[in-house]
């Protein structure tokens, strides 16, 4: 079975193509710049392989359709193409940011799932609108093909109450439907799936805490196998310090940022999201440049530093008294899986509580997953990377499978 997913952004689209006989893929790429005076397809054949291959157009792309329409010529082309007709994809996967309290798992999608998206755009309104265009373009490029719907918010709605709930009126849930969702939910979920493996135990008895740092990071705490806290909220503002958000901070600075400066509700969600964070502190998002700075003597650059690693320090040990029994420490993502300077600062003084990191490991590159604590820590610290394309395609292929039945 060939799986096509797609995570469609506002001026982007991101695909992959699983041969989910072997779970190769058989081609990734993105369409960047959509709508813009021109645009550019970036395509890979046979990824991550010695037989990779990389095609690159550029030209203007008015819409998603223009792009996805350059991407089925490129999957069908006569000397380069990986399938010699569209009715080899079975089913296509995408991803999708929120589905709000309706949608608690991976589901066919339908008009009544589109229409449930849709009443999500006030939760999601960067996300969901673009990844409902996906959908729809999906369907009128692959008819009759079934789609499915993988959440980001589907591994938060295992939460208890007091967990997703905040100590707001009561009335602002039941009519807003504010409380706790988490995101980067498809990739703790698969990590947890991993961990379990790794580990060598069932999925239901794992007690794991993950930590995906990226340019947007997100922590979950993990109890038999089921989310029970995770950093992010009913956006993914809440939480850890990141590339451009500035994560938790005390609610009144909002209003009184807006007062003293004059700004809207808009003007004041700008900086939160976009000019906050790593940026907002040293002026850059990108940890690779914050080192770089750092080896020059930027004060700020090691401030920045300093204020993300306490982040998720406080997170990471808020997490071992709501588990108690804690299986694993697992880092993922761009910089979780990357960076061995925050990986170390984040364990570092943890000696004391059984959990002892071996350096040289840590400092060590390597790929695929791996421990990189020392044999004597109580609690073994892992690296696993994350695969959120492979989730959703192994679930939407479980998806039609089941429906087949």
């Amino acid at each position: 079975m060939k799986i096509l997913v797609i995570n469609a952004g506002s001026s982007s689209c991101k695909y992959q193509l699983f041969n989910m006989d072997d779970q190769s893929v058989l081609c990734s790429g993105v369409v960047e710049r959509i709508g813009q005076p021109m645009g550019k397809l970036s395509h890979k054949i046979a990824p991550g392989t010695d037989k990779e291959e990389k095609i690159v157009v550029e030209r203007p792309f008015p819409t998603h359709v223009e792009g996805m329409e350059d991407v089925i010529s490129l999957l069908l082309d006569s000397e380069k193409g990986v399938i010699q007709d569209k009715s080899e994809i079975s089913a296509i996967g995408h991803r999708v940011l929120h589905g709000g309290e309706a949608i608690t798992d991976p589901v066919l999608i339908d008009e009544k799932v589109k229409e449930i998206i849709r009443d999500c755009f006030p939760l999601g309104p960067l996300h969901n609108p673009a990844n409902l265009m996906g959908i729809d373009v999906a369907e009128k490029l692959f008819p009759g093909v079934p789609n499915v719907g993988v959440f980001d918010t589907e591994f938060g709605m295992t939460l208890a109450p007091e967990a997703y709930l905040y100590p707001l009126p009561y009335s602002l849930y039941e009519e807003l439907r504010i409380r706790r969702y988490g995101f980067h939910g498809t990739s703790h979920k698969y990590i947890a799936k991993a961990t379990a493996a790794f580990l060598g135990k069932p999925l239901s008895e794992l007690n794991s805490i993950t930590m995906h740092l990226g340019n947007g990071s997100s922590m979950s705490a993990v109890q038999n196998g089921k989310c029970i806290d995770t950093s992010m909220g009913l956006t993914p503002l809440e939480g850890l310090m990141m590339g451009t958000r500035c994560g938790s901070i005390d609610p009144a600075i909002v209003p009184f940022m807006m007062e003293k400066k004059g700004m809207t509700p808009q003007e004041a969600d700008t900086v939160l999201n976009k000019q906050s964070g790593l940026l907002g502190i040293c002026g850059t998002s990108d940890m690779r440049d914050v080192h770089a700075n750092i080896e020059k003597g930027d004060e700020k650059a090691a401030l920045a530093f300093k204020m993300l690693t306490r982040s998720i320090k406080k997170v990471l040990g808020s997490y071992f008294f709501l588990l108690g029994n804690v299986d694993s420490i697992v880092f993922t993502a761009g910089i979780g899986e990357n960076d061995e300077f925050v990986r170390e600062a984040v364990c570092e003084g943890l000696e004391p509580f059984g959990i002892k990191v071996d350096k040289k490991e840590n400092h060590t590159r390597k790929p695929g997953a791996r421990v990189i604590s020392t044999p004597d820590s109580r609690i073994p610290v892992l690296i696993i990377p994350t695969n959120e394309e492979l989730e959703i395609a192994t679930t939407t292929m479980r998806i039609v499978e089941e429906s087949q039945k």
